[in-house]
């Protein structure tokens, strides 16, 4: 039952990242209207956050799959799970923050910027399962023998 436990907090960790991206997109003109900042200002902290971001979640995601889920083939669930979490998460930030000033709807070119996100994430996710399974002394040890 820990594991279950361990596997649902790394699935719901992934979905919140993703989140992150999702909303940060989604939200720029809020962002934008909020502070105050330049347009470009705005674009170069949301690169700067979403690099930051995918190089540090990389990190914690082998470091969390080899450490709490054991580098066990069961990990590969967490490329299924982390999806419904995605949805809630987006849920209740829907209904805590509806989009109300007609300022700020997102740009229509965002729904296909998510929609290659949703494509190219679990792709992602079946890369990062697949090296924290398999470890590099492993390999060194059956090139050895």
């Amino acid at each position: 039952m820990k594991f279950f436990g361990k596997l649902n907090i790394v699935s719901a960790l992934i979905a919140f990242v993703l989140f992150i991206s999702i909303e940060l997109q989604l939200n720029f003109y809020r962002i934008w209207r909020i502070t105050g900042w330049e347009v470009d200002t705005v674009n170069n902290v949301i690169a700067i956050i979403h690099l930051v971001g995918f190089i540090l979640s990389t990190i914690v995601f082998v470091i969390l799959i080899k450490k709490w889920l054991n580098g066990t083939k069961a990990s590969f669930w967490s490329i299924i799970l982390w999806l419904p979490y995605l949805v809630l998460f987006i849920f209740i930030f829907a209904n805590l923050f509806p989009i109300t000033n007609r300022g700020d709807t997102p740009a229509p070119v965002s729904g296909l910027l998510i929609l290659g996100q949703l494509i190219i994430y679990p792709i992602y996710l079946l890369v990062i399962n697949a090296f924290s399974t398999t470890t590099i002394f492993e390999i060194e040890e059956n090139a050895v023998e």
